[in-house]
Formats: C-alpha cells, sequence, structure tokens
C-alpha cells in the first residue's frame, strides 16, 4: 500500500467552507478511482491559518496514476482551490505503507 501527501494552507476564516469544499470535489475524486483503498483530511488551525492535509491510501502507483495522470508527484488541483489557498505545496510525496493495522 501507499500513502499520499499533500498539504495546503487557507485563513482561519475559510477553513470551514474549504473543509467543505474538499468534501465535494477532491474527496470523491480520490475516493472514486479505482484503487483508492482510503481519503483523509486533516485540519489544524494555527492562528489565522489553518492547515490542511490530505492523506490517501492506495494499492499500488498505477492507481494513483489513473488519478493524478502519470507524473504522479504533481498535485491535482480543483478550480476553486484558488479562492481558498493562501498558500501550497505543489507536489504530493508517497510513503510505503509497510504495516497498517485497525
Amino acid at each position: 500500500m501507499i500513502a499520499r501527501t499533500w498539504r495546503g494552507w487557507t485563513s482561519a476564516d475559510d477553513a470551514a467552507r474549504y473543509t467543505d469544499y474538499v468534501n465535494q470535489t477532491g474527496v470523491p475524486g480520490l475516493a472514486g478511482t479505482e484503487g483508492n483503498r482510503g481519503v483523509y483530511l486533516l485540519r489544524r488551525i494555527d492562528g489565522e491559518r489553518a492547515e490542511f492535509i490530505v492523506l490517501s491510501l492506495w494499492e499500488s502507483l498505477e492507481a494513483i496514476k489513473a488519478f493524478a495522470g502519470d507524473d504522479v508527484e504533481k498535485a491535482v488541483f480543483y478550480p476553486e482551490d484558488d479562492a481558498f489557498l493562501v498558500e501550497r505545496e505543489w507536489t504530493c510525496l508517497h510513503y510505503e505503507v509497510p504495516v497498517a493495522s485497525r
């Protein structure tokens, strides 16, 4: 299994609205791709900003390519992201998941 992570930041005031937006766009896009094994949206308010981490779990790099395209390191953005994000990572990190437990 492979974990894919991405980070972005909004204003603290936009945190709830961005959460709703990602839940309507990114989460279904990720979760609806064959080979996806889970999507988690992490949020942390820090003063006037909110940090978001999108963590998705995948069966393989080929499954990630079905979502992200051939350049799996490149982050995927949706049309209204520019209206919310005050800072973002343009790439994603990938990690092997050697142990998983419920």
